[in-house]
């Protein structure tokens, strides 16, 4: 994307036409919030469906006979270990071990994926992809799609109503259920859901029949990022860089024990030392007294005024009904239970070190 141009979702005209407010995003122009208000849309997407338009982010279909060497190198993964259907959270490292951008891999075929790839970063991920693929039988497809996440209980039954039966995929699957669609049920909320690729005229079609039920609604933005964070749920840009590692943020769960050991990703041998160092800092769940919210970018000290870190994201909480956050603190603070104080203009805000998510997850695994 040139400079500091501004992209436009496909759909756009049918969020003007819901009252959407709009904002920018990683170079997009998107709705944060609709008329009913973030409080109301996120607590609809906890006890019914919410329907997101997450055209921003990307898909990328990498196929041909050395795809699994190539997602092997790029990242922490063992890719042809996925069955056919199969999608998997992982990490794009740079070689020291900082994350560029999480992805989710969806394997479609023998030698065909689908990576699900951040707005922000989507060109540096292609950029980078295509640079580490010389030499490699692949290629890495861009797909012009619609993108639309429907999150909540009752996900599943309005999909069925619309038409788009989901019964037997479970949670981190993919399918392609029809020509240039792809449907993974996950998310970005905590809750059962799915996300959807399509194009444009199909999703038109789609989002007329899911509005015509009163169990789902549009929501924006700004819902959907107090839903991630009281999910304990990372933002690339904010809770993760590249110049955080897997292991102070929490995310080895993401990297399968004999890859840590024997993998040749890029990113091994430094992600290996901080293994064997152990980690200087933690990604932690952070609780505030009171109602005032502690936003990202404040400083953390511990009871003596000693630096302790900072917050990296922040908010209330509409289903918790307190302040949540994240954060990063100095390893020996890191226990649940323990207290630190963030630095809103000049005050000292009392947090106390909680464990995440914040609300249970309530994937379908089975």
């Amino acid at each position: 994307m040139a400079g500091d141009e501004i992209r436009y979702l496909p759909l756009e005209n049918l969020h003007n036409q819901a009252g959407a407010r709009f904002g920018a995003f990683a170079g997009w122009n998107m709705p944060l919030t609709y008329p009913a208000g973030v409080m109301k849309e996120h607590l609809h997407t906890r006890e019914h469906a919410g329907l997101f338009d997450i055209s921003h982010m990307k898909l990328f279909e990498i196929s041909g006979k050395d795809t699994s060497a190539l997602l092997n190198k790029a990242c922490p993964l063992d890719a042809g270990s996925l069955a056919i259907s199969q999608s998997k959270y992982t990490l794009l490292l740079n070689e020291a071990a900082g994350i560029i951008d999480d992805l989710i891999v969806t394997r479609l075929g023998d030698d065909r994926f689908m990576v699900v790839a951040n707005a922000g970063n989507a060109s540096e991920d292609e950029a980078h992809l295509r640079n580490m693929a010389k030499g490699f039988a692949v290629e890495i497809d861009p797909l012009d799609r619609v993108f639309l996440a429907l999150q909540g209980p009752d996900a599943w039954a309005a999909l069925s109503r619309a038409g788009i039966e989901t019964g037997s995929l479970l949670f981190m699957h993919g399918i392609e259920p029809r020509e240039n669609w792809f449907m993974t049920r996950s998310g970005y909320t905590g809750e059962d859901g799915f996300e959807v690729g399509l194009p444009e005229k199909d999703a038109r079609e789609l989002v007329g029949k899911l509005l015509e039920d009163d169990r789902v609604m549009w929501v924006g933005l700004a819902a959907r990022d107090s839903l991630r964070l009281e999910a304990g749920l990372c933002l690339h840009g904010n809770d993760i860089t590249p110049d955080t590692n897997p292991v102070d943020a929490g995310l080895m769960w993401a990297i399968p024990k004999e890859i840590r050991a024997s993998g040749k990703f890029v990113g091994a041998d430094a992600l290996r030392a901080i293994l064997a160092n152990g980690p200087l800092r933690k990604r932690v769940g952070l609780k505030a007294e009171g109602r005032q919210p502690v936003r990202a970018g404040a400083a953390l000290v511990d009871a003596g005024g000693n630096a302790a870190g900072q917050v990296t994201s922040g908010g209330f909480g509409p289903s918790t009904g307190f302040p949540v956050a994240m954060g990063y603190v100095t390893a020996p603070l890191a226990a649940n239970g323990t207290q630190v104080f963030a630095d809103v203009r000049g005050a000292k805000v009392p947090l106390t070190v909680h464990s995440l998510p914040f609300v249970p997850h309530r994937y379908r695994k089975g």
